[in-house]
Formats: structure tokens, sequence, C-alpha cells
């Protein structure tokens, strides 16, 4: 272990004694479940966390979801209902600001069968519903703002925090309340769970979009004049293939399912495709606009049909480089110094932390706990890693604020 200030040193020892409470916290909030079609579930939750931030010296405001449109089967655009966002602010006027965030929502629905805590490991390894992802992570975020909070320290920065209720489907309800806590600040720390069980970070991330694209055609009997029908079925794979034609190691294209179609003496007339696009740097972003642009009027003009593009690139890549990978020294050398080997990987996922790094703040985003299989029945925590990764977290604010 490296040596630590004095400040430092009982920072790190409140945030490590706090192990019970992190504990006692993420058991309660998994108990409800937010998944984040939930809304009555989401507010349960927000309740608790309201209650939760009500130990620092905060302001803590709950925000309106911003308007979201999906497009159904049928091609038409309808609005989906959010939960609630909870955005807290600390000593807003400090010359010196941080920004924190972790998601209330889950992937595990109301009506999905894993809803229960159990035992892997007595008192080790703990199998629950969004424990992990992410509500030990905002347990650890807390556990090591109070730990800070405490120290002289303190008086020298502000911070935001923002609780979103929708990172699971993507943050469109609050990326602009995001956007907007991200403003002004010198760095960003996420708490989404670390990408292996042994602590690594998620280093550099791919973006994504999600589209879906309406295609209209026109109607005609399939046996007496099926020349005078435009198939949309037919120019939607067509637009399917040549989209997926543009992949390659630095761009994901995963066409992912057609709607549309009807009985089999009827030329259909309708269609919507829906792909998903994962680039790895914006270079690859701006790739994949030109793509869909080059074959979307392709296909329009070959199959005569209308084409109507409904999405976009909701989380840009995340490269490993500038002020971004200075922070994640950092978190390494903190590391370092509590004996915790801290290295990091390029992943294919995305979080909030795309959405941060796109306002030119740098954010290392998978400070929460370590554990693992989550988005499935088998989610796991390693309990004490709650007080390692609160300890982390501790000494790396208390090194960014005074660097």
């Amino acid at each position: 272990m490296g040596s630590l200030s004095s400040q430092e040193q009982a920072a790190v020892e409140r945030a490590m004694a706090a192990q019970d409470t992190m504990f006692d916290r993420t058991r309660e909030w998994a108990a409800i479940n937010s998944g984040s079609r939930n809304l009555e579930g989401l507010a349960k939750v927000g309740e608790k966390l309201m209650e939760a931030v009500a130990s620092l010296p905060c302001d803590a405001t709950y925000r309106d979801p911003a308007r979201v449109e999906a497009v159904d089967a049928a091609g038409k655009t309808f609005d989906i209902e959010h939960g609630r966002h909870i955005h807290v602010q600390v000593r807003p006027d400090a010359p010196l600001r941080l920004l924190f965030t972790g998601h209330m929502d889950t992937v595990f629905g109301v009506d999905h069968p894993f809803q229960e805590m159990k035992w892997l490991e007595e008192g080790k390894v703990l199998n629950g519903p969004g424990i992990t992802d992410m509500k030990g992570g905002i347990a650890v975020m807390l556990a090591a703002l109070e730990a800070v909070e405490a120290s002289e320290d303190a008086a020298k920065f502000g911070y935001d925090i923002v609780f979103n209720a929708d990172e699971e489907v993507g943050s469109l309800s609050s990326a602009p309340l995001l956007a907007e806590a991200a403003a002004g600040k010198r760095a960003a720390l996420t708490y989404e769970p670390s990408a292996l069980p042994d602590g690594t970070l998620a280093g550099a991330r791919s973006g994504s979009g999600n589209f879906s694209f309406i295609i209209s055609g026109k109607s005609a009997h399939a046996g007496r004049n099926p020349q005078e029908g435009r198939n949309a079925l037919v120019a939607a794979a067509d637009l399917a293939m040549r989209l997926k034609a543009g992949m390659d190691d630095s761009l994901s294209v995963n066409p992912a399912k057609i709607d549309g179609g009807g009985p089999n003496n009827v030329v259909p007339d309708h269609a919507v495709l829906r792909v998903n696009f994962r680039p790895k740097l914006p270079a690859d972003q701006d790739r994949a606009e030109k793509l869909i642009a080059d074959a979307q009027q392709a296909v329009a003009r070959e199959h005569d049909v209308d084409i109507h593009r409904h999405g976009a690139f909701a989380r840009p890549p995340k490269p490993l480089e500038g002020d971004t990978k200075k922070l994640f020294e950092l978190v390494q050398r903190a590391g370092a110094d509590l004996g915790q080997d801290i290295g990091w990987k390029h992943t294919g996922g995305v979080c909030d932390g795309n959405n941060i790094a796109a306002t030119g703040v740098p954010v290392v985003d998978t400070m929460g706990v370590r554990g693992g299989a989550i988005h499935s029945s088998d989610e796991f925590l390693i309990v004490d890693s709650l007080g390692e990764r609160a300890a982390l977290s501790a000494l790396t604010i208390l090194r960014i604020i005074n660097s």
C-alpha cells in the first residue's frame, strides 16, 4: 500500500467503516423492483434516495423526464412514459466542481421472475436483481461522498449528483439533465459496476444508435397485378442487407427486427426496420451516418418507396484519450496506494459515461461494486467490494480536488 496523507487516510477509513451501511442500503433498494417501465417502483426508490442524500449538505430536487418518442409496428410515433429523475447540488458556487451519476432503474420488470436475493456464498457473494447494476454502486457513491464531506478538504469543491430513471433504456429522457449537470465540471465519476469481477474498469466505450426505418410502398394483388405493387417488406430487407454490409471491426451493425407484411396474396405496402449501430470512434459514427443516408436513398430509389428515418446516436463513442486517460491514471494510482490493482479494457457496452464524455468532461464510469452476470438472473455482488470501492472513490475525489 502506498503513502496516504492524514486526510486521505481518515477519509479512506471512514469509507471502509461504512461497509454495513452500504450493504443495508443495497439490500433495501434492491428489494424494490425498479424496472425502467415500473414508474411506481422507481418513485419508491427515488424516495429512498432522497432520504439517503439528506446526509449531505445539499439541495435535492425531482426533475421531470424529457419527452421521448418511439415508433410502433404500424410506423406511428407515440410518447413513452418515464420516471422522474433526481438532481442533487452541493456547493454549486464552488470554483471546482465534479459530477457523480447513478441510475435507479434495472432491466428487471415488475413481472420478471427474478425478484429475490439469496446468498451464493454466505456473507461473501449475494445474488439479486440490481444489487450490482447499480444499487450497490449508488451505495458506494454516497458512502464515498459522506466520507469526503467529513474532511477539511470538502470546502474546496462542489458537486452535482444525477440519479436517472432510464439508463437501462438509453437515458433518452434524462440526456438533457445529464448534459446540464456536466456543464463546467472538472471531472465525473459514474457508478456502473466494474467491467470484470476483479475490478477492471471499462475504458474506451463504443457509441450506440438505435434507428427505426419506416418504409411505405404500394399494395397490390400478388397474383393479378404484382408488378403494380411496391413491396415494402422486400425494400426493408434490402436496406437491412446494405446496412449490414457496412459492418467491420470498428462499426457493429445489427438489423434486429422487421415489422410488416400480411396475407400471402397481398403485396405489403408497409414495413418498419429496426437497426442498432455501435461505432468505436467518432469517425466511425460519421461513417455510419453516411452509410445510412446512402443506403436509404438507394433503396428508396430502386424500390420506388418512401423511407422515413426515426432515431439517432443517443450515446456517442467514448475514446480513452487526453484528460479522460489522465483521470483513469489517477484512479489507477489511487488504487495502487490502496493495494488494489486497477486496469481497464475497451467495451462495446454503453452507459451515461458516453453522454458525459460527449460534453467534453473526463469521466470514469465503472466506479461501482465488483460483481458480475448483470442483466441476468445470475447477477451477483461481491460484498467486500462495497468498502473497497468506496475507499477508492473517496481517495480519488480527494486527489482530484487537490491536483
